[in-house]
């Protein structure tokens, strides 16, 4: 998933000319999307914890982008390794691919290491985006117990690989029996994806998003006041992109969705901004514009790192690795509480070329259970979590 990036401004600037609400793109520093989603009610936040992301390819820049995006947001330095298993092939400016790679990697650096600053990352790099490639990453951070949560910015259509499907599902399992949380994005398209000829677009759904040991993260159009307050959410659509969101044909109904009466495994389970009309801004040196500039990011690539960072803060509370969240956010979702652990999202659709579905009242799937309400639900996560496979399907 490349992410979708609008220039934005220099550094150096005092405040970004997109930080206006009333500017035509809209921007959000990381010091206002932690405001906004509760973030600052935690002190050194992920102190302890590694968060494993998993890309492919590399992105020259950017220990220079890491360190910009730092010094003009006020973060500390990272805890952040570089590793590529599998060795690393030449950075070809002129490869779109690899370029588009670059921004994605830089996206999620800089989430994770915003939202969790005091966390360990470990940057675990693919040497291509071939998935038999992008597998044997997740596998050697699983393998190798590299940290307690991976990310993973990407997907393909379920048909496109159904045939490495099973496998990957033996590799998550293990992922969750040694209590490794995994958390991937929903997708960027709606509720459609490229059919198994690509000729057209079909109802469907990504994976490793679509897989029960999964935390599928969807997407919003976040809305703050200049200093960084919630106003509201709808589901993403701007656009730049939309809520990936459906029904699994590969893997039926979990059991932590069950008595929701799904016909089968859906995604996502839970939400955060991902518009790019609101987006994070994020420091770039690779996007062939020069160094030093900021651009707006998105996607649901913007949240599977945004939850990725969640959970290693709630295993910090917790004092130990959590696994699989599923089970508790649905239980959490279905309790009387509900109001005060997500923000639900009513507003909004992923509907592409006529196909697709409406935000409701509770879960839903464009956004499932809704956004985070940090300051109750990492403690609830914490508190009922105790770290095992419990609730996932085998």
């Amino acid at each position: 998933a490349e992410p979708i990036t609008i220039e934005a401004g220099h550094a150096g600037e005092t405040a970004f000319p997109c930080e206006s609400v009333s500017a035509e793109v809209r921007c959000y520093t990381p010091v206002q999307l932690a405001k906004a989603y509760g973030w600052n009610q935690f002190k050194d936040r992920g102190k302890g914890e590694t968060v494993v992301i998993v890309d492919a390819y590399q992105s020259p820049t950017l220990l220079q982008d890491v360190a910009l995006e730092d010094t003009t947001f006020g973060l500390p330095a990272p805890h952040l390794t570089i590793i590529a298993p599998q060795g690393l092939p030449p950075f070809d400016s002129l490869n779109g691919d690899m370029v588009g790679w670059s921004g994605e990697i830089t996206l999620d650096v800089e989430s994770v290491h915003a939202y969790a600053p005091a966390a360990r990352i470990v940057l675990d790099l693919a040497k291509s985006d071939q998935w038999t490639d992008m597998q044997a990453a997740i596998k050697y951070a699983v393998d190798d117990n590299l940290g307690g949560v991976i990310s993973m910015s990407f997907g393909e259509p379920e048909c496109w690989v159904a045939s490495l499907a099973a496998a990957e599902h033996r590799l998550f399992q293990q992922a969750v029996s040694e209590g490794i949380t995994l958390a991937a994005a929903s997708g960027d398209t709606g509720a459609g994806e490229p059919s198994c000829t690509s000729l057209s677009l079909a109802l469907s759904v990504s994976l490793p998003a679509s897989d029960p040991d999964v935390t599928g993260v969807g997407g919003t159009n976040l809305f703050l006041t200049e200093g960084g307050a919630w106003v509201g959410e709808t589901a993403w659509m701007d656009g730049y992109g939309e809520s990936g969101g459906g029904f699994s044909s590969l893997y039926r109904t979990p059991s932590y969705q069950q008595t929701l009466g799904l016909p089968s495994r859906s995604v996502p389970d839970v939400a955060y901004d991902a518009g790019v009309n609101g987006g994070i801004l994020i420091a770039w040196g690779e996007s062939g514009n020069g160094p030093g500039l900021f651009y707006i990011d998105g996607g649901t690539s913007a949240g599977a790192p945004a939850w990725a960072a969640i959970a290693a803060v709630a295993d910090q509370i917790a004092g130990h690795r959590l696994g699989l969240l599923n089970p508790e956010l649905y239980a959490l979702g279905e309790s009387q509480d509900y109001g005060s652990y997500f923000h639900d999202i009513t507003i909004g659709n992923n509907i592409i070329e006529g196909m697709g579905y409406y935000a409701t009242t509770g879960y839903d799937v464009v956004t499932g259970w809704g956004t985070p309400q940090l300051g109750s639900l990492i403690p609830a996560l914490a508190a009922n979590l105790g770290g095992t496979a419990a609730g996932r399907q085998s």
